[in-house]
């Protein structure tokens, strides 16, 4: 049965790289934006479904949210910025570029030689940093989780700085479209007419049901996949429906560019305030055993968590939860902001005509 296993394993891995290949192929062939975009789209399907055969299912999860889901929106978007089919060009001037891309694929394959076989526990990063984690994320941060552990405990302070360039992201593309006046649009007339009652009525019953699962991905993250940057995408989905749906204008509306953008500095500022308190109380930055001070941490119930047997870590899990929450702030109303700098568009350009 094992040898079995490993076949099918193996055969399913071949199955998934061929379909990539086919969608990177039909990709790179297509002259039509819109048959790009969706051929994108199930390049990260099929990337995420990769990845859960891998057994990176946070990874995955990352991948089908914001590659198959957000991103797909965010470029359907942006066609209505440009026209539907690409220019044809000299092939010659395609020679360079070309080679360069064959050039550096060779490079990677030659060098994927020379990487340690999947699975390898004797490979440096299992035997050395990864083996560290296993044996000491339960006794250091107390979370089931070990990729929550590493990424907002061991490593905070680089996912900090993907939190930072997440939200720099958002102001870039905000400052290339410019704010224009979608930000002072006057309320949705009240009349909104009876049209796509269906999809207004799926849409009232999915939105509330999208934010729901994106808090439970949220505060999920510390056992099981999931965290601040796939809820953060999810809420932002709830957002971005609303809008497809319900139209741009009363979306805006409801949730103003200008509390979008100050949401995203917002998740940011939490994150960095964690480790300035830490520092307040004679830790280093991002150094959760010193979130609370020894008197505060004395006063919490030790069964809060439902097991009063286990040594928890309380510094460690409220500072997890606080900066997770700053990356779902942070994801979510960046998100927002893009869309409505790429869907915005349209209005202004109506607007002036």
């Amino acid at each position: 049965m094992t040898g079995f296993a490993v076949e099918a394993n193996f055969a399913l891995n071949i199955a998934l790289l061929l379909m990539l290949l086919v969608c990177g192929v039909a990709i790179g062939r297509t002259r039509s934006l819109m048959a790009a975009i969706l051929l994108m789209s199930v390049y990260s399907l099929v990337s995420a479904v990769w990845l859960v055969v891998m057994d990176a299912a946070d990874v995955a999860f990352t991948e089908a949210v914001v590659g198959a889901g957000v991103s797909t929106i965010v470029l359907l978007g942006a066609t209505l910025l440009a026209r539907g089919r690409t220019e044809r060009h000299d092939w010659r001037m395609q020679v360079v570029p070309g080679v360069a891309a064959v050039g550096v694929g060779v490079l990677l394959v030659y060098a994927a030689t020379g990487l340690p076989g999947f699975g390898d526990a004797a490979s440096p990063a299992n035997a050395h940093v990864g083996r560290a984690y296993l044996e000491q994320t339960s006794q250091d941060i107390g979370v089931p989780n070990m990729v929550t552990a590493v990424l907002a405990s061991y490593r905070g302070f680089d996912t900090l700085g993907e939190a930072v360039v997440i939200f720099a992201a958002g102001i870039g593309v905000a400052l290339l479209l410019g704010f224009g006046p979608r930000a002072q649009l006057p309320p949705p007339p009240e009349d909104l007419g009876d049209h796509h009652v269906v999809l207004r009525v799926a849409a009232k019953l999915l939105i509330p049901l999208i934010v729901l699962y994106a808090f439970y991905v949220q505060f999920h993250g510390d056992i099981g996949a999931g965290g601040g940057f796939q809820a953060g995408v999810i809420m932002a989905v709830a957002v971005i429906l609303h809008a497809l749906v319900f139209g741009l204008r009363e979306t805006l509306a409801a949730v103003p560019a200008k509390a979008a953008r100050a949401v995203a500095a917002l998740g940011v500022l939490l994150y960095a305030g964690i480790g300035v308190v830490c520092i307040v109380n004679g830790g280093g930055f991002l150094d959760y055993d010193r979130l609370f001070s020894p008197r505060v941490e004395a006063m919490i119930p030790a069964n809060l968590l439902g097991d009063p047997d286990h040594a928890h870590h309380w510094g460690q899990h409220f500072g997890i939860f606080f900066v997770e929450l700053g990356v779902l702030l942070t994801v979510a109303a960046t998100m927002v902001t893009i869309f409505y700098g790429f869907a915005g568009r349209v209005m202004d350009g109506e607007a002036n005509r």
